[in-house]
């Protein structure tokens, strides 16, 4: 695994995992559904991954560092030891916990013969966390991880299944009452899976049919879509639902009356694919208005508008389709090199964004160009890119986030710098930034207008604003 110290020179936020699963009541093509629902979610965590199958009443993990179809391709390739009628997966970039081996997810938990009853996956951050562990160790409990939040939900899982009677239902309710954060998790037992979203609903999760008796979670629609399967529905803040051979049981871990919904923004800006949708809003439209909302506050003459690849393509797009000034890919982006791509010393990290983004040289020279990004995090990427468009003679570079100033950290699932790493943070004069990015102009979109893009107040604004749902 990579080094802390590397990774945090990249200048994105990193969404800790994506989480899927699919329960039938007949025995299906397993490998091939957990592998193409991971791949679906590779871009939410490229670090390590996961999968837990039921097997004729054996839950049965595999896991390791790398990237989906690397882990696959090392798996043995009789793919009929990989199938059942039930599998939970995770495609994991590291928060809490670390970048171990020890906390790569699935987590599971043993019976006393050594045969693992229970097994989940987890995409969020616990605020409480290390409370609990501490609480747990003292009673006797043994942990696996150096420190993850996500075993500890399957700890306090197991410790409220063998106080009630193995009851699934209780036990989920019970645990959700200890801890506090961010939570989307899918649980597997030997006869049922469940599904189940913090009060808040910060982290995504929907479920969807492949048919009439299989059932499939997935943290994005893009999940559900991989397998053919038909997406029914965003899983309510603070709802539970459980799936066995005989029925589907939908059930609150609080009384729905104390539950809001205050879903991750930057879920929308950022890490979701752009062709999935969360709750029913599609991603590529929120990141096509937040463009054309950019050009409403901010007009610029220029000959040319770019986005800066993928996610500020849509937003780029948007912005040209209002104002009329043509949108061009001129920006070339090495398809070979993913997020998570690291080099070993400084010198080569700085040239990075030359390894991922090459400009198209005739299309930038003493043109007025507007580049158009999702968000600036730390700067570095953007200032590089300024340094290249600059050395390809551009006559003058307006930049333009399509997200507000990013001012905080956010604890609630998502990696991110200290607050005095954050570029808006530091330098809080726009002349400032805009001397140290090298820009004729530099404007964000205010929350104001991505409050109207996304309908209303109800999602976790923290990162824009300091103020969490939590």
């Amino acid at each position: 695994m990579y080094p802390t110290s590397y990774i945090k020179y990249f200048d994105k936020f990193h969404d800790e995992c994506g989480i899927f699963g699919v329960y039938s009541t007949i025995k299906i093509d397993t490998f091939s559904l957990i592998q193409f629902g991971l791949f679906a979610l590779q871009h939410r965590g490229q670090e390590a991954c996961g999968f837990s199958i039921l097997r004729d009443e054996f839950i049965l993990s595999y896991k390791n560092e790398g990237l989906i179809l690397d882990f696959f391709r090392n798996l043995s390739s009789n793919s009929e030891c990989y199938r059942g009628n039930a599998v939970i997966g995770h495609t994991r970039y590291s928060t809490t916990g670390g970048q171990s081996k020890k906390n790569i997810q699935p987590f599971f938990g043993e019976d006393n013969l050594g045969r693992s009853t229970i097994s989940i996956v987890h995409n969020g951050n616990l605020t409480n966390a290390k409370y609990i562990r501490k609480d747990l160790e003292s009673s006797g409990v043994n942990f696996i991880s150096e420190f993850s939040d996500s075993e500890v939900i399957l700890r306090l899982i197991q410790k409220f299944l063998l106080e009630f009677d193995n009851n699934l239902e209780i036990a989920i309710k019970k645990t959700t009452k200890k801890i506090k954060g961010a939570y989307s998790v899918i649980v597997l037992t030997k006869h049922k899976i469940a599904a189940f979203r913090d009060p808040n609903g910060i982290r995504p999760l929907c479920y969807g049919l492949l048919n009439e008796k299989t059932y499939i979670f997935s943290s994005e629609t893009c999940g559900i879509d991989s397998i053919g399967g038909i997406y029914i529905r965003d899983l309510f803040p603070g709802e539970m639902i459980i799936v066995d051979k005989q029925s589907i049981n939908y059930h609150f871990i609080i009384p729905q009356k104390y539950t809001k919904k205050r879903i991750c923004s930057f879920e929308y800006i950022y890490f979701s694919r752009p062709d999935s949708s969360i709750e029913n809003i599609n991603v590529y439209k929120i990141r096509e208005k937040s463009g054309e909302k950019l050009y409403e506050q901010y007009p610029v003459k220029a000959d040319v508008v770019i986005g800066v690849p993928d996610s500020g393509v849509p937003a780029a797009i948007g912005y040209s389709k209002v104002s009329g000034i043509p949108f061009k890919p001129i920006l070339i982006k090495n398809k070979y090199i993913g997020r998570s791509f690291i080099l070993p010393n400084k010198k080569d990290r700085e040239k990075i964004v030359n390894l991922k983004l090459n400009p198209i040289l005739n299309e930038i020279k003493n043109k007025r160009i507007i580049i158009i990004d999702d968000s600036i995090v730390r700067g570095t990427t953007s200032i590089r890119m300024v340094h290249i468009l600059r050395k390809s003679g551009a006559k003058e570079i307006h930049f333009r986030s399509a997200s507000p100033r990013i001012i905080a950290p956010c604890h609630l699932g998502v990696d991110t710098p200290c607050k005095k790493e954050l570029f808006s943070y530091k330098n809080i004069d726009k002349i400032d930034m805009i001397r140290i990015l090298d820009v004729d102009s530099l404007e964000f979109l205010s929350m104001k207008s991505l409050i109207d893009i996304l309908g209303g107040k109800n999602y976790c604004f923290g990162c824009f604003t300091g103020s969490y749902p939590i």
